[in-house]
């Protein structure tokens, strides 16, 4: 029998549109267009797409529009969207003794509402990748992280799920109280299951598994250094809560003698496979230390600013060589959820601390794709335009009333208002047309939380 031809590989050309690349050049097209085979961008350029008239293909026209790499989330805790408004005037420490008792209450179909919500938000902000730091396991909650892995691919949203665990409850002089913590044998065992069962590390994967102790103030030592062996044995990656606020540091200096950077260096938990979130309180030691490891960092401006933990030292961080990509972190600190307004937030908080030169629109830009990408272990697939990587695109329209007069669309993007998307590409695939979801109704998704954070509410006030 004679070979089937092969189907023509499904091609979309958006053009017409200011391009920014992202690309180690910075390059930008003002009026430029994408070419996307399948799930790769086939070529970039200035002018119309290099497509005969008449072949089949998805024609975008992007008049009005910029075109950037989907933008990266370094940093969440999705099962938070069923939480959101609550402990509105507390710092850190306080807003999670408040907190945990409702978390602790959780349970796989109340994570399953919540993760779609967080990632719709983020979608719709022109998110096309997310990490989701999931640490709270209640015992007889059923399986918390495979439902919210089902809830973001229901979605369309490429994922890296990052395994977390609480060890040091409060009778351990931990915060957590001692009902949301787990052993620590239970951890790693749970642990290298999630990565066995869901890790795909093939280029273009939708899925990947990192191992994620919460945090200083609630994990063991010994699990911290247990849980770097095992990702490092296994090839995944380690994430974590790093120097977020002044208690913090107060907190490992009183219980381990040393300051967190020192500390997490002591257990094996600096290097190019580790990111950590916030890293507010560094010195300018910490930032050597963080340049000389290759260890990213997740900033999270919206969520220090609701928590009053401070500003961290991003253009330090950055001028050292160290990874930074932008992060929501959970939306019970963050209530917006989005991705795309961070890059503004971060703009306004460092030209306050450190002055008009301090932030760039092109550089908060980066921040949100490339940085983000870095931070996760994948620029060499996603982050920036170029033919061979995944097209994961956001068009987004500037030509709108609240953005028209704007000259410079990255200004735009990163400056005024969040534009609309007309289009956002994960993999090749639309996922948001016209600023609405693709895959899944938009009104199903809001009464599905509505009813989560209701029954959560109930259950708490019920002990």
């Amino acid at each position: 029998m004679a070979a089937q031809p092969s189907p023509p590989v499904r091609r979309t050309v958006i053009e017409n549109c200011a391009v920014a690349t992202v690309d180690a050049d910075s390059t930008e097209y003002p009026r430029g267009h994408v070419v996307v085979a399948g799930n790769l961008i086939e070529s970039v350029g200035p002018g119309p797409a290099p497509v005969a008239p008449g072949e089949a293909v998805r024609r975008v026209d992007g008049t009005g529009h910029l075109l950037t790499p989907g933008l990266v989330n370094t940093h969440h805790h999705f099962y938070q969207w069923i939480t959101r408004g609550l402990v509105q005037d507390s710092i850190l420490f306080d807003w999670l003794v408040a907190l945990y008792p409702i978390w602790a209450r959780i349970d796989d179909r109340l994570v399953h509402a919540a993760a779609q919500g967080s990632a719709a938000a983020l979608l719709k902000s022109g998110c096309t990748t997310a990490a989701d730091h999931h640490y709270v396991f209640p015992r007889g909650g059923g399986d918390l992280l495979g439902a919210e892995i089902e809830a973001v691919a229901e979605l369309g949203l490429r994922f890296t799920a990052a395994r977390g665990s609480m060890s040091r409850g409060r009778s351990d002089g931990g915060l957590p109280p001692d009902s949301a913590v787990e052993r620590t044998e239970e951890i790693l065992a749970a642990s290298e299951e999630a990565v066995d069962r869901w890790h795909d590390p093939s280029f273009g994967s939708m899925l990947h598994i990192a191992i994620a102790p919460c945090s200083p103030f609630s994990v063991t030592s010994e699990l911290m250094r247990e849980a770097a062996e095992l990702a490092r044995r296994k090839g995944v990656r380690l994430h974590t809560h790093g120097s977020e606020t002044a208690e913090e540091q107060r907190f490992c200096e009183e219980r381990f003698g040393m300051r967190p950077t020192e500390y997490f260096e002591s257990v094996g938990w600096l290097g190019e496979d580790v990111w950590m979130a916030h890293c507010v309180h560094l010195a300018d030691a910490d930032i050597a230390r963080f340049a000389a490891t290759g260890t990213g960092v997740a900033h999270c401006p919206s969520s220090n600013a609701r928590l009053a933990a401070g500003i961290a030292r991003v253009p330090e961080l950055l001028a050292a060589g160290v990874p930074v990509g932008l992060g929501v972190d959970g939306t019970a600190s963050n209530e917006s959820g989005e991705l795309g307004t961070e890059l503004r937030t971060a703009l306004l908080v460092h030209r306050l601390r450190s002055g008009a030169g301090a932030m760039t629109a092109r550089q908060v830009l980066r921040m949100g794709t490339m940085g983000g990408a870095r931070v996760l272990g994948r620029q060499a697939e996603l982050g920036s335009i170029e033919p061979g990587k995944l097209a994961d695109l956001a068009l987004w329209k500037v030509d709108g009333v609240m953005h028209s007069s704007i000259a410079d669309p990255v200004a735009a993007l990163a400056m005024g208002a969040l534009p609309p998307l007309t289009l956002l590409l994960v993999d090749g695939l639309p996922v948001v047309e016209d600023g609405r979801l693709v895959r899944v109704a938009e009104e199903a998704v809001a009464g599905a939380c509505a009813a989560a954070a209701r029954e959560l509410a109930s259950r708490a006030a019920a002990d």
